[in-house]
């Protein structure tokens, strides 16, 4: 499939040749939910943690009459039953990250950006450069592309000029194409791929 190229400035670059077996699947949402549960699975802290039975400061000795009280025999007040005492089956500290395959990881995001270009939203840039980081001026660049929600991916580095004017932009993304990925690429609405991007993604695939 044929894309147009564009510039910062809006213009038109030429035009490039997407693969269609990155480019032009037909996405499936089981593979993008399978992928997405991953990475948020596997950057969950699993910090959370309660005090079980045995880690309550509370006195292990019996309390009250054997018999007379009107009451059961409790042994202990570090039972969960009372207030102050343990947590029965809590939280405790542990890694939420689960295994996908890898072949299930790189098609997903052939299928993301599958998604993106299907929908035609994915835009491809000549080159994210600035010649200074001026954040007023890649706002109104963004402005005349069309572009106020996105994720800009540039080669195996990122511009440092553009990085910096995009940093103060809100719900605009900039990553070398090293760090694509697709949670980013779906949370966007628009999705911009560079020249050299598509080059790496292309490869990356082959």
């Amino acid at each position: 499939m044929k894309i147009e190229v564009k510039t910062l400035d809006a213009k038109t670059a030429g035009e490039l040749e997407l693969a269609d077996d990155i480019f032009g699947l037909t996405p499936r949402k089981d593979i993008l939910h399978r992928m997405v549960r991953y990475q948020l699975a596997k950057r969950q802290a699993g910090t959370h943690k309660v005090k079980g039975r045995s880690e309550v400061a509370r006195t292990g000795k019996r309390w009250g009459n054997q018999k007379g009280g009107g009451t059961a025999r409790h042994g202990s007040r570090r039972s969960n039953i009372f207030v102050g005492g343990g947590r029965a089956f809590g939280p405790v500290v542990r890694s939420h990250a689960h295994n996908l395959q890898k072949k299930v990881r790189r098609l997903a995001l052939k299928h993301a950006l599958s998604a993106k270009a299907g929908a035609k939203e994915l835009v491809v840039m000549d080159k994210a450069e600035l010649k200074a980081p001026k954040t007023s001026e890649l706002k109104k660049a963004l402005a005349r592309l069309g572009i106020d929600n996105a994720l800009v991916i540039g080669g195996k580095e990122v511009d440092r000029n553009f990085a910096l004017a995009a940093h103060n932009i809100p719900n605009v993304d900039v990553l070398p194409s090293a760090g694509i990925n697709v949670y980013d690429v779906l949370r966007r609405h628009t999705l911009v791929l560079t020249r050299d991007a598509v080059s790496e993604l292309e490869a990356r695939f082959k």
